[in-house]
């Protein structure tokens, strides 16, 4: 998958949120959305 082009629309997707609750971007439709994350984390490295 190739990175999106600055200032086009984030491609749809589903991750799940500090709870476990799964949350997709098209939740969020018509709004803005900052999205952060810390790859590795939490991960065994």
């Amino acid at each position: 998958m190739s990175l999106p082009e600055i200032g086009s629309d984030a491609p749809g997707f589903t991750l799940p949120n500090q709870d476990g609750k799964s949350v997709s971007l098209a939740d969020y439709a018509g709004k803005n959305v900052l999205l952060w994350f810390y790859p590795r984390a939490f991960g065994n490295n």
